[in-house]
């Protein structure tokens, strides 16, 4: 059965948060949860009478910091985080394969989608997919810095995403042009980046984009690597 997640946005970075549960069910999981908008997840829960039982990283963002680690504190709920991204408080380290249990027999599959970042997760749960900035909505992550390859991200894309169902809803950590959620059909066959191209031709397109470097970079990772508190917190 395929239940929505709760969408979030934060307009600063253009990032998606999403908050997971099932009907009748008082787990939730937060995926990518953002600094400065830790009391209104936590009103969401709230309201809805959810307990954060996992907070999930996609990857270590370097475009605004994570409130997992304010989240976990005031929550009681476990950071599961990608192995590859040296997040090391976290009390999970994820890797492919992995499947997060919570409330009523609820799975999430941990797929490793490196590319933008060599540790960069996805994750699968009741026919929907949080692709992190592995793939995003007509388009896909950066991957010229933080150990990031084209042509990694071509094979997780072709090789882990676009081989699960054509209805599978895509829903990314970022979109910057008014857009909210896809599908892997429709990315397999319209993204811009990605759909029939050779991963030869894949490579030199991303090699020739030229980005400006994240304004938060330097501050952000390594907050993000610490779940978003202060070293010694």
């Amino acid at each position: 059965m395929n239940i929505n997640p709760i969408q979030l946005f934060d307009a600063a970075s253009s990032t998606f948060t999403y908050i997971l549960s099932a009907p009748g069910d008082s787990a939730a999981v937060i995926i990518d949860p953002v600094d400065h908008h830790w009391r209104r997840d936590l009103d969401h829960l709230k309201r809805l009478g959810l307990d954060l039982a996992y907070i999930l990283e996609t990857h270590a963002h370097a475009d605004h910091v994570t409130s997992a680690g304010r989240l976990r504190d005031l929550t009681g709920a476990k950071a599961a985080v990608p192995s590859g991204c040296g997040i090391a408080p976290a009390e999970v380290q994820l890797a492919d394969g992995d499947v997060i249990r919570f409330g009523n027999g609820e799975q999430i599959l941990v797929l490793h989608t490196p590319g933008h970042t060599a540790g960069s997760m996805s994750y699968v749960w009741r026919g929907n997919v949080f692709t992190g900035d592995t793939l995003l909505i007509d388009g896909c992550g950066r991957t010229d810095f933080q150990s990031g390859s084209a042509e990694d991200l071509y094979d997780s894309a072709m090789n882990k995403l676009f081989v699960l169902p054509d209805a599978t809803r895509v829903w990314p950590a970022h979109d910057y042009k008014g857009q909210s959620v896809s599908t892997i059909g429709w990315e397999k066959r319209h993204n811009a980046r990605l759909a029939n191209r050779s991963k030869q031709e894949f490579v030199q397109l991303m090699a020739a984009l030229d980005l400006p470097r994240p304004k938060l970079m330097d501050i952000a990772v390594p907050a993000n690597q610490n779940l978003g508190l202060p070293h010694g917190g």
